[in-house]
């Protein structure tokens, strides 16, 4: 698809066109400036057409503090393959010296530019936008992207500016690649364990940016990359913390948006830090945030980051895992997996893992195979109270993603938290099932003993 890029100053609406424009809600927006601050995509369709769309931080060109400057590099990125651009302006206000230099920018670059004079909410304000001709991009294009007026004629520039794109000829059976399944791969964790970095490391290139300061990235940041057979989308998304310690909007929402993106995966990487003297390396908002995804039903990959600093700690694995498996009891089933995102240190066994993940999550068991484990499985060691136990006749899997059993049993009754851990047990160590948690549910059969 054609790439479009929506670029300008902090505070101008950029997000709002971009959610505006992809019908969406995937940009956090909000009054405070510098919001986004990575490169957000999505895409849009025109009359038939389909295109790509960027939306980038607030770019404040010779600003050279260390978020504004990383802003920038990444929205000169996401330019460098731009089919057309999108310079989004304030229309309540004249131009300033941002919009005078990122318009000169963009008329040496060559691109095809846009000027979308943003927040035009009256034919009054329409009336008074010659000052913005001074930026020497014409026409202008009046838009209010909250309300959605003018929409239809920008799109109608969009599709006027940039070439129809050829069709692809049919590819040969011989050469149409497998419909690999897309994994989705959410990156969660507390502010400052590593998390943009692991992104950056997992796609090779610089999809976050990645600073010292807590809380750097707000939005969730996705990329997507096709490896061997897996095609996998990793979402980057904020640091988790608990409400009191969120002051600013941003990062409330941000942190609200962190848990909707883990709710739509199929995999958590549970980022820890393993520089961390407290605690083992594992603090109670690790426990919290990992809870979340087991709540989720999401398959879970616990990752030790920063193990480049351990030496100096004098940790070793086997110590660091006891110590975090003791706190994070409930993740049992979950791989761990030791790495320095700064370095690239361990990052092609993390690749293995979340492929064997993948495949677990999705792994089908026959119910002919299900009842012949069943019959072998001694459930006189099972530490269930008196009057808890009940018979099962058989079970089934029902469902993948995670994967879902009933059970066919005696009585009416939900199973003991103890029964469910056993079988749960019983049946990993048939089937491995690993990384994924497995959901267990009863049915009275009409069988009779």
């Amino acid at each position: 698809m054609p790439s479009i890029v929506i670029v300008g100053r902090p505070n101008v609406g950029k997000s709002t066109l971009f959610n505006r424009l992809t019908r969406t809600r995937r940009s956090i927006v909000g009054d405070e400036p510098g919001i986004t601050r990575d490169r957000i995509h999505g895409s849009f369709e025109f009359r038939g057409r389909r295109f790509a769309l960027t939306d980038t931080g607030g770019m404040v060109p010779g600003d050279e503090a260390e978020i504004p400057a990383a802003i920038f590099r990444q929205a000169q990125t996401a330019l460098a393959n731009a089919a057309a651009v999108l310079l989004a302006v304030d229309g309540r206000s004249q131009p300033a010296a941002p919009d005078i230099e990122l318009a000169r920018m963009l008329q040496r670059s060559g691109k095809p530019t846009l000027l979308v004079v943003n927040k035009i909410e009256s034919p009054r304000q329409e009336a008074e936008l010659g000052s913005f001709h001074e930026l020497g991009l014409n026409p202008l294009y009046p838009v209010s992207a909250e309300h959605g007026t003018g929409m239809e004629e920008l799109l109608q520039a969009i599709a006027d500016r940039v070439p129809q794109e050829k069709e692809a000829a049919e590819p040969t059976p011989e050469a149409t690649p497998s419909e690999a399944p897309e994994t989705r791969i959410a990156i969660v964790g507390r502010p400052n364990v590593g998390k943009s970095t692991l992104l950056n490391q997992l796609t090779g290139e610089e999809r976050s940016i990645v600073s010292e300061v807590a809380g750097t990235t707000r939005d969730a940041v996705d990329a997507i990359v096709a490896r061997g057979k897996g095609r996998y989308r990793f979402v980057d998304t904020a640091g988790i913390r608990r409400k009191g310690a969120t002051k600013l909007m941003a990062e409330k929402m941000s942190v609200v948006m962190a848990r909707k993106h883990l709710e739509e995966a199929d995999i958590a990487l549970i980022v820890l830090d393993g520089s961390e003297a407290a605690e083992g390396g594992v603090l109670a908002s690790d426990a919290t945030i990992a809870g979340y995804a087991v709540e989720a039903n999401r398959s879970c990959i616990i990752v030790v980051n920063k193990w480049d600093c351990a030496p100096a700690l004098g940790r070793s694995k086997p110590e660091f895992e006891q110590r975090a498996r003791e706190r994070l009891k409930f993740l049992a089933f979950a791989p761990m997996v030791f790495l320095s995102a700064r370095e690239g240190a361990g990052i092609e066994n993390l690749y293995g893992v979340i492929a064997r993940v993948a495949r677990e999550r999705r792994k089908r068991v026959t119910t002919a195979a299900m009842n012949r484990f069943l019959a072998n499985v001694d459930f006189s060691r099972a530490s269930v109270p008196a009057g808890h136990r009940v018979r099962i006749y058989y079970l089934s899997q029902v469902a993948v993603a995670p994967p879902q059993f009933v059970l066919f049993v005696d009585r009416g009754r939900p199973l003991h938290f103890s029964y469910k851990r056993f079988l749960e047990n019983q049946i990993r160590k048939a089937f491995g099932f690993e990384g994924t948690p497995i959901l267990l549910k009863t049915r009275v059969s009409g069988k009779r003993a």
